[in-house]
């Protein structure tokens, strides 16, 4: 694993081994502005070689705007901003998540990412060395993904605006040809099936914010989800009709928006639903509903009945959805409400939360 990049080792001029925090002259366009941009974020980025520019885009990677070799075909483009207190987490930070996110977001609509953009708020004081961890945190979950990150910006604000930092990512890809993925196309006798455990980020951000422990370690399932799709793909290219990742609002925001969406019901079983027992743990502690804490490398998924099981098993073969489950049917009757059926053999309506159960976690 690559050594984290410090301030201490920068080889570049005056004034930049001056300062070892962010001050608002790193957002004034001028010196400071560019020798962040050179010495920090571009190491952090670029992939190895001579050639800084990633396959597929310009090579003015200075420029306010990438552009991008695109196939043919139908393109995706998302954005999505990122303020998890803390930044560093069990099983990630928020570099991480700046990339998993938006690359699930396209993910979700069937679409294999092309780039990303990295769009960072930084607070007057900020130290270069956790900035640094950030930004090769980003550099390395983008270089897994394959995904470039072509084009950025940077603003600085005064002390105590900003948390520290903040993060802007958008993201851009291409849908293969055949494919139609959307909220709207779930349709009665879809099955509804789900990647793995629910709820493991939003207690492991928890956990180390409020320093509180549930029995047992507890990490941050954030990980880049367009692979699993790509071999949901491969087993049935028409049969996949709707996907979501479960973040902010859980498992149950994401059934709620779906049936609305599409006007079905969806009925599923509470118990098949993957719910990790320190999670329990610290649901029951807390008062909280597993199924509206929120993921960052699950998904779920509304398959047609007649490919469910083939897409089931490709699901399981990949690393990221060895534990995939299915948990429910949808149904044409009561339109947009998700019903579950609980352990006493009874059922109950499931509603989205009304606000955000657990603030700050991405």
């Amino acid at each position: 694993m690559t050594a984290p990049v410090r301030a201490a080792d920068w080889s570049c001029p005056a004034p930049l081994r001056e300062h070892a925090r962010i001050v608002l002259g790193h957002g004034g366009g001028g010196i400071l502005s560019a020798e962040l941009v050179e010495h920090l974020f571009l190491p952090a980025f670029a992939p190895p070689g001579p050639d800084p520019a990633s396959p597929g885009t310009d090579a003015a990677v200075l420029a306010d705007a990438a552009v991008l070799a695109v196939p043919g075909g139908r393109i995706v483009f998302t954005t999505d901003s990122y303020v998890v207190r803390p930044l560093f987490f069990p099983g990630g930070s928020i570099g991480e998540l700046a990339v998993h996110g938006t690359v699930n977001d396209l993910a979700c609509r069937a679409a294999m990412p092309l780039a990303l953009s990295a769009g960072f708020i930084l607070e007057e004081g900020l130290e270069l060395d956790l900035l640094g961890r950030v930004a090769q945190a980003m550099g390395r979950a983008a270089a897994t993904v394959g995904v470039p990150i072509a084009t950025g910006d940077t603003k600085v604000v005064e002390r105590g605006l900003a948390d520290g930092l903040y993060i802007n990512t958008s993201g851009v890809g291409v849908v293969p040809a055949g494919v139609d993925v959307r909220p709207d196309r779930a349709a009665p006798g879809d099955r509804v099936l789900l990647s793995g455990p629910i709820g493991e980020h939003g207690i492991a951000v928890l956990s180390v914010r409020e320093n509180l422990e549930f029995g047992g370690d507890v990490h941050s399932d954030t990980a880049p989800l367009h692979g699993l799709v790509a071999a949901m793909l491969t087993a049935t290219r028409t049969g996949v009709h709707t996907l979501r990742d479960p973040t902010r609002g859980g498992l149950a925001t994401s059934l709620c928006e779906i049936a609305a969406a599409a006007r079905v019901g969806v009925e599923f079983t509470e118990s098949a639903v993957p719910v990790p027992p320190v999670v329990a743990a610290a649901c029951g502690f807390l008062g909280l509903d597993p199924l509206h804490i929120a993921n960052e490398g699950r998904l779920v998924a509304f398959v047609a009945e007649a490919d469910a099981d083939a897409v089931l098993a490709a699901m399981r073969a990949h690393p990221h959805g060895r534990d995939a489950v299915a948990i429910g049917t949808v149904t044409a009757e009561h339109p947009g409400v998700v019903v579950a059926r609980t352990a006493f053999g009874g059922t109950r309506v499931v509603d989205r939360p009304l606000g955000e159960s657990l603030p700050r976690i991405c």
